[in-house]
């Protein structure tokens, strides 16, 4: 019997994107080097590898987010304990709304999105790096 998904995609990241706060690649590109942000890209490290990465942004891989931030986690890393505003991003910004969304709902605040993802970035002539060296914490 096939499933019967009655909430598509389309519908979770309207919702996720009405809860948080989106940005747009020029706010983005202007706290880069701000210390009161953290810029935290989700993809897949093959999409790092392929794609290049914005310069100084901590990766931290969508299946693992929500345990990194959670303090009681074993997995828990420091970097999500800062008092900073985070700003996620992923390709197309998606998985970044969705992801924001969890995060936002577990307490992490401030808390932001980029619009149109790195992609939006890359086009918009956001600074990337391109080195094959993986950041793998």
């Amino acid at each position: 019997m096939a499933q019967s998904i009655n909430v598509t995609y389309e519908q979770l990241i309207a919702e996720a994107e009405a809860e948080i706060e989106t940005i747009s690649v020029e706010q983005a590109k202007a706290l880069l080097n701000d210390d009161g942000y953290v810029f935290v890209d989700i993809r897949d490290i093959r999409e790092l590898d392929r794609q290049g990465r914005v310069p100084g942004a901590v990766h931290a891989p969508r299946g693992m987010l929500e345990f990194w931030v959670c303090p009681t986690s074993p997995y828990h890393r420091d970097v999500f304990a800062q008092d900073k505003t985070f700003i996620f991003f992923c390709a197309a910004g998606w998985r970044s709304a969705l992801a924001t969304q969890q995060v936002q709902r577990m307490g992490m605040s401030p808390v932001a999105h980029i619009a149109g993802g790195f992609t939006a970035w890359k086009e918009g002539g956001g600074a990337v790096e391109t080195s094959t060296e993986t950041d793998r914490d």
